[in-house]
């Protein structure tokens, strides 16, 4: 007996590719892709269909995408679609992969929490939606002791300087995600987490789910009047400067981390007196000064942080209709366990010296 399916993809600045097909006996079986899409000549959107028919219902995006391309032939042009899109369209239809608005996103408001535990909070709520105990959710940051959060593999005598972070009160903890550093004194920067499933950026490439996940903070930075925009793999920039970085980690229980750090109102030399910010990453960026790496949110739209954050928070709400909510107890009890047993202790800290 066949299961009929049913996917949709919206291309990011293309067409729609529809995808209804059956699965029988495990594959996959009157194929039909359909959309709004250019394709020439149209005789290939039969070989498009007979590429995918008989494939695996298990099958990966990459063999989907792969089967597409070898099927067609070299003077095809497909325009506002591409085969990589086909196959997410495909996947969608198995469930495999989804949309923003499959899910029922929460919004969690910030709370002034210490850092070890927002950095805790963010492993148990991003393992807590692949174990599927929880709903995908944005979480903002709040804190109130100054602090340095370096990334899951940095060095920490190459990234902190002891006698700078003793001098300014700085507390340093190590997350789960790569990335470089991130200095936050209360109210000096803007944090946010999404915490998701993995189906959410199936398809897409490391560099590409970046932009791809921050798109609704690109759009509330546009209402406060900045235009941000990516510089890969993981700046976020306008034309005045570096505003701030993405950070990633995918866990095996099918979820992922996303988060990103904004200067709101950075003290530059206060920073580079607790960072070791190398002439290096300062010459990589093209710019002579550490200083100037960073261009604060404050300057560039006058505007408070709390309005800034209220921004964001409305418009995630209004693009993917989330609610607002908290931290459950028992989350929250998790996270400091965590905070307490690995956060919080030498060991993680100095994983890498």
């Amino acid at each position: 007996m066949s299961e009929h399916r049913h996917g949709e993809y919206k291309v990011l600045g293309g067409k729609l590719v529809v995808a209804d097909l059956d699965v029988l006996e495990g594959r996959l079986a009157n194929v039909s892709i359909s959309g709004d899409f250019f394709l020439e000549p149209d005789e290939a959107l039969a070989d498009i269909n007979a590429a995918l028919n008989g494939l695996s219902a298990e099958a990966s995006h990459a063999e989907y995408s792969a089967a597409i391309s070898a099927g067609l032939a070299a003077d095809v042009v497909l325009f506002g679609f591409s085969a990589d899109a086909v196959a997410v369209a495909v996947r969608r239809a198995l469930a495999k992969a989804t949309g923003w608005l499959d899910h029922h996103w929460q919004v969690i408001g910030p709370q002034a929490l210490p850092i070890h535990l927002n950095v805790a909070l963010d492993e148990v709520l991003a393992r807590r939606v692949g174990e599927g105990k929880r709903p995908p959710a944005l979480r903002l940051w709040d804190w109130d002791e100054p602090s340095v959060v370096i990334g899951s593999f940095q060095s920490v005598r190459n990234e902190v300087d002891p006698d700078g972070a003793e001098r300014h009160g700085v507390t340093v903890v190590r997350r789960i995600t790569g990335g470089g550093a991130m200095f936050m004194e209360h109210g000096n920067a803007i944090t946010y987490s999404l915490y998701l499933p993995q189906t959410l950026v199936d398809g897409l490439s490391f560099e590409a789910s970046y932009s791809f996940l921050d798109a609704w903070a690109m759009a509330a930075l546009k209402k406060v009047g900045v235009e941000a925009f990516y510089q890969p793999l993981n700046d976020i920039a306008t034309p005045e400067g570096k505003i701030g970085g993405a950070a990633q980690k995918r866990l095996a229980s099918g979820s992922m981390l996303h988060h990103v750090t904004m200067s709101y109102d950075i003290d530059a030399d206060k920073m580079t007196d607790v960072l070791r910010i190398g002439k290096e990453k300062i010459s990589d960026k093209g710019i002579s000064s550490a200083t100037k790496r960073v261009d604060p949110l404050r300057r560039q739209t006058g505007l408070s942080r709390t309005e800034i954050i209220t921004t964001m928070m409305d418009t995630f709400k209004d693009r993917y209709g989330a609610v607002e909510a908290g931290v459950s107890e028992e989350e929250m009890a998790a996270a400091k366990e965590l905070a307490a047993t690995k956060f919080a202790t030498d060991e993680w800290l100095n994983r890498v010296p």
